[in-house]
């Protein structure tokens, strides 16, 4: 992991023009495919840059894809300037997620606003995954957030950084915190700390979306986190792997000693 970060930035991807830009585009793109859009690549590309929206697909899907870019631009922000992780936090990350798609849901406990962030106050269960109750939410959120931010302090290696990341991204969405957008924010909550160390972000392809899910179920049943960061691991080197591979062949043409005009 250590030699192909380190070619990574020896050839200065994370420094190319538009790269940020690109790279945003599929995190959003593949983040938003896990959890139902049908929106292409391409489509996601040309809402986010030009706020167009694709005909013959549901406006929920382009809400989607616009909410979660800029929740990732909030994440980027708080990161370079080294916010720490608070609920406040996690909260606004789960309310951008859902600020054009989120339900208010009428509880015994009162209004709970998902656009808002809000936490859930009802028990959620996801095929024969059981979450934890409701009235554990809030307690298991506290613990984790202050579990990381005592990590964040330490003077943590690459893989403990790495780690530290993968781990946020499977305690949160084991938790469940709020109605909706759990996988999205989720995934969020990681690429900020990613973000914080500098790391390029991670990328969990909608491809790969069966041995995710197959992923989390397993580290659950077998109660070993080493199950999920070598999934995580595996999607972030073959990511990596992929883009240093485009990258140098952008920089070492095949056809000659230098750039060719195609026509």
């Amino acid at each position: 992991m250590q030699a192909i970060l380190k070619r990574y930035k020896e050839l200065g991807i994370d420094n190319a023009i538009d790269h940020d830009k690109f790279n945003f585009i599929s995190i959003v793109h593949h983040s938003t495919v896990l959890e139902g859009s049908t929106l292409t690549k391409i489509e996601a590309e040309v809402l986010i840059n030009d706020g167009l929206t694709p005909k013959g697909k549901p406006l929920e899907h382009s809400l989607m894809v616009s909410d979660h870019y800029n929740a990732l631009l909030y994440i980027i922000e708080q990161a370079n300037n080294k916010k720490p992780i608070t609920i406040s936090l996690i909260q606004q990350i789960g309310g951008l997620v859902l600020k054009g798609t989120g339900t208010i849901y009428e509880t015994v406990f009162g209004r709970i606003d998902a656009s808002k962030g809000d936490f859930r106050k009802g028990n959620v269960v996801a095929g024969d995954t059981y979450f934890p109750n409701y009235d554990k939410v809030e307690k298991l959120m506290n613990e984790l957030v202050s579990t990381l931010n005592q990590k964040m302090k330490q003077n943590l290696t690459l893989e403990e950084q790495l780690n530290l990341s993968f781990d946020a991204h499977f305690n949160m969405v084991s938790i469940h915190p709020f109605y909706d957008g759990n996988g999205r924010s989720s995934r969020l909550l990681m690429n900020y700390i990613q973000q914080y160390y500098n790391l390029p972000l991670a990328i969990v392809n909608s491809e790969s979306k069966a041995d995710y899910i197959k992923a989390l179920i397993d580290t659950r049943n077998k109660k070993d986190i080493n199950v999920f960061r070598e999934f995580m691991k595996n999607e972030y080197t073959e990511y990596l792997k992929s883009e240093i591979s485009k990258y140098e062949k952008l920089i070492k043409p095949k056809m000659g000693n230098g750039y060719k005009f195609l026509f």
